[in-house]
């Protein structure tokens, strides 16, 4: 099989040929359709953020496509099934991936492969921040402060069909139109300093889901209303903030992790997704797709300002 590897953190990734993988009794084989690639994919190559990996690395943990073997243990899946997975055992930028059942879940008829690879890391993290960091209710006013990348279009796409009232940011004039098609409320260029003053004028803002924590997070803290909440999704450094401005408002900045679901909120969740895409609201915005050959870009795209949704590798 063909096969995206680097051989040590901070090498360029190439397109090997590996023996094809077999499945074990506690796995399932998958013919990968499409990779999702996300910035935690590229953190993990560079060793970066306290990731690490296992060398040779296979970079991915979003894919989508068939079943093409189980293991006798497995049940509730079948040969030929499509599905999805949200992490993987040997890397999912590759022809073929071996996953474990609990990382594994059924695509929505609605969706397309491609689709379905960006459900694992964009939309689970959003629903967490959403719904389970933030208990967010409906009703409530939700600030996405760089909402134009794969998981600010979730967060977009969940709150809205929740109820919330969604603001919403983008850098680009593409991406705030964007935005604005994706039925967000209220739209700002986050690289205009005044945008803070638009938020303040249009409302308290119950919660806040942060991207770029050490840039913003300080200014954000004013515009939140008695109770509110900032559920840092990403940071790449550190921030200095006014303590005072939590204590006036009884709030509260908690941060946000994957790795830290648990099973039942993994399953709750997914299955959450799956009803979403059925009644039509989980829609994936693809930005810029790739082939295989070509990972190593899609990995210095989906780092770039300008997001307008997720990359894909067709495989």
């Amino acid at each position: 099989m063909k096969t995206i590897q680097a051989q040590y953190h901070g090498d360029q990734l190439q397109l090997n040929q590996c023996a094809d993988l077999l499945v074990s009794d506690q796995e399932i084989l998958i013919s990968v359709k499409t990779a999702g690639i996300n910035p935690v994919d590229t953190y993990i190559v560079a060793g970066a953020n306290g990731y690490t990996a296992t060398f040779p690395h296979t970079p991915g943990m979003n894919a989508a496509g068939e079943i093409i073997a189980l293991g006798t243990n497995v049940s509730g899946f079948k040969v030929g099934q499509r599905v999805y997975c949200s992490g993987s055992i040997t890397g999912t930028c590759a022809e073929l991936v071996l996953a474990s059942p609990s990382q594994v879940f059924p695509l929505p008829d609605a969706l397309s492969f491609e689709q379905g690879a960006c459900l694992g890391t964009p939309y689970a993290t959003a629903w967490r921040a959403l719904f389970v960091r933030a208990n967010c209710q409906a009703s409530e006013t939700v600030f996405i402060h760089g909402a134009s990348g794969g998981v600010g279009l979730a967060a977009l796409q969940l709150a809205k069909a929740a109820g919330c009232k969604v603001f919403a940011s983008a850098s680009s004039k593409q991406g705030r139109a964007l935005l604005k098609q994706q039925g967000a409320d209220l739209v700002v260029n986050h690289h205009d300093p005044k945008h803070y003053q638009v938020l303040q004028e249009a409302g308290a803002i119950d919660v806040i889901l942060e991207m770029l924590a050490n840039q913003n997070l300080g200014d954000d803290l004013p515009l939140l209303a008695l109770g509110g909440r900032v559920v840092v999704i990403g940071s790449r450094g550190s921030v200095e903030i006014n303590p005072r401005d939590l204590m006036s408002k009884d709030a509260c900045i908690m941060g946000m992790a994957m790795a830290h679901a648990s099973p039942t909120q993994l399953t709750k969740i997914h299955a959450a997704l799956f009803a979403g895409a059925e009644a039509g609201f989980v829609k994936p915005v693809i930005a810029k797709r790739f082939v295989l050959a070509d990972t190593a870009a899609a990995h210095v795209a989906v780092m770039e300002s300008g997001a307008m949704g997720n990359i894909v590798i067709n495989v």
